[in-house]
């Protein structure tokens, strides 16, 4: 079992039911999945591109990621219906837990000018979306072999039915929201 998990069973359930006033175990928060997302509008001109973002991602996150299409055609953009226009991974389970894990204690600390992530990125439904200017940040990309430096959105969705909810679960995780 991986430390978050463990962390999140031993000292973050108790904490929640006892702040939320939960009378069961089930209606605790918990983190249902986690979405990591690279858009890649440079790839209408370098189809090439594509692939250096898929090997980013399948070693920051030890999955295959899913390559994603355009959905309609856009004339201003050079853009047409079905051509590959990004990456992305959805997580669950064991390795969801690893990568909130490895991005709170390792990933995060690593960002240039770190004073803590925005508590106002919530949606209203207890998901947060995190955005990550760079990739090199994460250990596993090598520095030499990237080619171009981009960015990501995470976005981690927990079962929550409101931000404040979603908010003090993703603090007892150690998340580290700066001070609003």
């Amino acid at each position: 079992m991986s430390r978050l998990k463990e962390k999140y069973q031993q000292e973050v359930v108790p904490a929640l039911m006892k702040e939320f006033g939960y009378r069961n175990v089930m209606q605790v928060p918990k983190l249902k999945k986690v979405t990591i997302n690279i858009g890649l509008g440079e790839a209408v001109q370098n189809p090439k591109v594509i692939d250096a973002a898929v090997e980013d991602l399948k070693a920051i996150t030890g999955q295959k990621p899913v390559v994603t299409r355009a959905k309609k055609s856009i004339a201003a953009f050079k853009l047409r219906a079905g051509m590959q226009i990004g990456a992305k991974v959805t997580l669950r389970g064991q390795r969801m837990y690893d990568f909130v894990d490895k991005l709170i204690n390792v990933v995060l600390p690593r960002v240039r000018d770190f004073r803590g992530v925005s508590p106002k990125s919530f949606d209203g439904r207890g998901s947060y979306t995190l955005g990550l200017k760079e990739q090199i940040i994460f250990p596993e990309i090598d520095y030499d072999k990237v080619d171009k430096v981009r960015g990501m959105n995470i976005t981690l969705v927990t079962t929550a039915k409101s931000d404040e909810e979603a908010r003090e679960l993703l603090r007892l995780l150690g998340m580290p929201f700066r001070a609003s």
